[in-house]
């Protein structure tokens, strides 16, 4: 086969919406045709491209798999015109008891997560992905069968004189599924992903991907979706690696985009080399688009945020206007007698900046109901949380009154600090639809607040500046629901809570561990009771965006009811 001096391939960084057979073959079909206007021979799509990732258990519905081999055949169709591109695509496969896939072993048909090479409106080959991960976020296999379990070997195509193999995500982690695609002919192999994001997962990538290529000697192509799927961002930035292991070409993060790359025969590669974001960039980005996402695909017409003065809050909310503008975001105020002044201003200043609505409901009428309703069954007794619990519960009843009657969604504000320790009211603070950073500590919280603080913000008047007022990010934080009240009044200071908290979730140190590494005991033995006997909250809280390696939700699953101790 003839090896022209250069072929220009195209990766399809699309925002896939997981159910939407038709929007997401669209998208596909979109990016085909702009990348046959560029000259492309090959466009790749991303890890299930045509269902969006993950679908989870649509894949166990017989309709549905029915029909993504509808939506795949018709795409195959639409395709063709594009005379002299080739699609590689990303999809569920199933294989019925008449196909030849089939394991003798099994007594259902099987189903793979697959990938098809497309061209001249037929369907050429499919490739079924052999490394199947259960980690994480990770559930594959309670849906898929491995390709080993077919009995497939590798997959090679030509496309534009150049012979690719395919890989999908997890394959390409492990040494032996591009061997064998080198072994059967493959002169670049093409790595199809759907890879959720957590902070810096992208160098983690890069660096794993350079070690097949040193493996293989072969250049590499990553496509790689990206958006906001529930708890799940994808980052994008796609990439290509020349023979040598070097990322040649880098395609934008958190966004949409055709990622061209020209290949040559001597194994290098050209193309636009985007940077990698800081640490503080990539989380804004994450947070932003999954609000955007979550808010947009399923239909909410806003968002309703409970401001209460505090660094949460405003984070949250300079969080939803950069994802959906000012005039879907609306800031409610409820200063009970607790309130200080300084937190009335600055939430008035603060939505002001943003050019938000902004209302006042005061909470003081209805928690002096509250009271006197429960005066009797309390007599004797002293205040407690029980009271504080209240004022929360109010403004949670508050603010999904509103949701109700307005159809907006309310966007929670407790943060991953808070989640853990149980520093949150059930029906309260917690009441709402989609938890934003709650997956972002308490110390990254103050982090993102300075970092957009340093951006070329623009406000509502036009002028160009901080968007968060200083001092809500300077004043001692605070619940606000008794005189005087502080949160290291119930919890460490939070430098060293969200250590230790980083230390027991994230890398799943013991205790002893923890206190070995320079904590005191007091501080390690009070974080991590309460670590464990808030998870009843935690099972009841609202989904929220998943930026570090391990956040509560899919890739946290501990019993409620539990003795162990360590």
């Amino acid at each position: 086969m003839s090896n022209p001096s250069r072929v220009r391939v195209a990766l399809a960084q699309i925002n896939a919406t997981v159910g939407d057979l038709e929007g997401n073959a669209q998208c596909i079909v979109d990016a085909a045709r702009e990348a046959h206007s560029a000259g492309a021979s090959l466009l790749v799509a991303p890890e299930l491209a045509l269902t969006g990732y993950p679908p989870e258990d649509l894949l166990l519905r017989p309709a549905f798999m029915t029909a993504c081999a509808q939506a795949l055949r018709k795409l195959a169709v639409a395709l063709a015109p594009l005379d002299g591109l080739t699609v590689l695509v990303g999809h569920p496969h199933q294989v019925d008891e008449r196909g030849d896939l089939r394991s003798r072993s099994h007594a259902v048909p099987l189903r793979f997560n697959a990938a098809s090479v497309l061209s001249h409106g037929v369907v050429v080959a499919t490739y079924c992905k052999r490394e199947l991960p259960n980690y994480q976020v990770f559930d594959e296999r309670r849906y898929f069968a491995s390709g080993r379990d077919a009995g497939q070997g590798a997959v090679v195509f030509a496309a534009g004189g150049r012979r690719f193999g395919v890989l999908i995500c997890e394959d390409a982690w492990f040494a032996e599924p591009a061997a064998l695609a080198k072994a059967a002919g493959a002169e670049v192999m093409c790595v199809l992903n759907a890879s959720p994001f957590h902070l810096d997962k992208g160098g983690e990538r890069e660096q794993r991907m350079a070690e097949r290529v040193r493996d293989t000697g072969l250049p590499l192509l990553y496509a790689h979706l990206v958006g906001g799927q529930d708890e799940v961002v994808f980052d994008g930035a796609s990439f290509a690696m020349d023979a040598s292991g070097a990322v040649a070409v880098r395609g934008p993060s958190f966004e949409e985009a055709i990622v061209l790359a020209d290949l040559h025969a001597d194994g290098s590669v050209e193309g636009e080399l985007q940077p990698i974001p800081s640490l503080e960039a990539q989380a804004w980005a994450a947070l932003v688009i999954g609000v955007r996402d979550y808010i947009g695909k399923n239909g909410f017409p806003g968002v309703i945020i409970g401001l209460s003065g505090g660094v949460d809050s405003a984070l949250v909310l300079a969080l939803a206007v950069d994802a959906l503008g000012a005039e879907r975001v609306r800031a409610v105020m409820m200063p009970s007698r607790y309130t200080a002044d300084i937190s009335w201003i600055d939430a008035r200043d603060m939505a002001e900046r943003l050019g938000v609505r902004y209302d006042e409901i005061p909470i003081a009428p209805m928690f002096d109901a509250f009271r006197s309703s429960l005066a009797t069954e309390f007599a004797g007794r002293a205040e407690d949380a029980t009271e504080e619990n209240i004022q929360a519960r109010v403004r949670g009843t508050l603010l999904m009154a509103l949701s109700n009657k307005f159809g907006s969604i309310v966007l929670t504000t407790g943060n991953k600090s808070e989640m853990a320790t149980g520093y949150c009211t059930l029906y309260g603070d917690m009441a709402g639809g989609f938890a934003v950073i709650k997956d972002v500590a308490k110390t990254l919280v103050y982090r993102l607040c300075e970092w957009k603080n340093r951006q070329a913000a623009r406000r509502a008047d036009g002028s160009i500046g901080p968007v968060i007022p200083e001092r809500i990010i300077t004043r001692p934080p605070s619940a606000e629901l008794r005189a005087d009240q502080t949160d290291q009044d119930s919890l460490p200071p939070y430098d060293v809570l969200d250590a230790i908290l980083a230390r027991y979730m994230e890398e799943d140190q013991s205790s002893d561990e923890i206190v070995a590494a320079g904590f005191p005991r007091a501080d390690v033995e009070r974080v991590t009771r309460l670590i464990k006997i808030n998870e009843y909250k935690r099972r009841q809280s609202p989904v929220g965006i998943r930026i570090t390696h391990r956040a509560f939700g899919r890739d946290w699953r501990y019993p409620i009811t539990s003795k162990f101790k360590a």
